[in-house]
């Protein structure tokens, strides 16, 4: 093209009298550098244009986790016993569980337990980039979970359709989730951040939006968190703990998942009265 034609005359150099005039070095870096500019300036604009693409969700999946209260946050060591542990807690009434993608088995035991509890809400937490976004979906998830505010894997969900609830901790960081269009975030982690105390004092200037706590959640401080009413539901890991799932207890974890369940449902209605 003519960028190219006019940078081959800069570096050739032309002749003069019969010679050859010396090559025109800076009108070539000149040229060059002024190229990659708006080739850049092309790149960021088509990224700009990419990312702001966003594909309608699902709205019953977020209905779903609202409805749930509890969300099991469940870390697998090995894939083999996600099946009966996902069963164990949807017979125990949680419908919705985390699988948290810290260990090399987590794609494998999310995909085994969306297949084996199809009518689970089944999501995947620790999602750390798009990559790891796109092979959770593959593999089942219905959600994503984050432990930061990461734009660029909330802008992957946000273009393939899919419910994205990434960490904050900070008020900044909440504008920033709303300047990303978001409306329900992860407060994490919860108790280390301070708690209930904490999450209701950052929450009052943003009424519109809601809270999954997660972090430090347990059976003893769980009615302080659904009281509050901008909670949609909480993550924890004490009907899961890691002892009763690497030795398959799945009766004691379908019994603790029956607990949770009644507990929250004993506090929602409290809350209403």
């Amino acid at each position: 093209g003519l960028a190219s034609h006019i940078a081959n005359r800069s570096v050739t150099g032309s002749k003069k009298n019969g010679a050859m005039s010396a090559p025109n070095t800076w009108g070539a870096v000149a040229l060059g550098t002024a190229a990659g500019a708006l080739a850049g300036v092309g790149l960021v604009l088509w990224q700009s244009k990419k990312s702001s693409v966003k594909k309608p969700v699902d709205p019953s999946v977020m209905e779903r986790l609202r409805n749930s209260l509890v969300v099991p946050v469940v870390s697998m060591q090995e894939a083999s016993g996600a099946a009966a542990l996902a069963q164990a807690l949807v017979e125990g009434g949680l419908m919705a569980i985390e699988v948290v993608f810290r260990t090399a088995c987590a794609e494998d035991a999310l995909r085994r337990m969306a297949e084996a509890a199809p009518t689970a809400l089944v999501g995947a937490g620790t999602i750390l980039s798009p990559e790891q976004a796109q092979r959770a979906v593959a593999a089942g998830a219905c959600f994503i979970v984050s432990p930061g505010l990461n734009p660029e894997v909330v802008q992957w969900c946000q273009a393939n359709g899919v419910v994205v609830i990434p960490g904050v901790a900070t008020p900044t960081e909440v504008e920033e989730a709303m300047r990303l269009g978001l409306d329900v975030l992860k407060f994490f982690p919860a108790e280390a951040n301070g708690g209930v105390a904490a999450l209701k004092a950052i929450s009052g200037p943003y009424s519109k939006l809601t809270f999954m706590p997660t972090g430090g959640v347990n059976e003893n401080n769980l009615e302080k968190y659904l009281s509050l009413p901008q909670v949609a539901c909480c993550g924890g890991t004490w009907m899961v703990p890691q002892d009763l799932v690497a030795q398959g207890d799945w009766r004691k974890i379908k019994q603790l998942a029956q607990e949770a369940f009644a507990l929250a449902q004993s506090i929602k209605r409290r809350s209403k009265q």
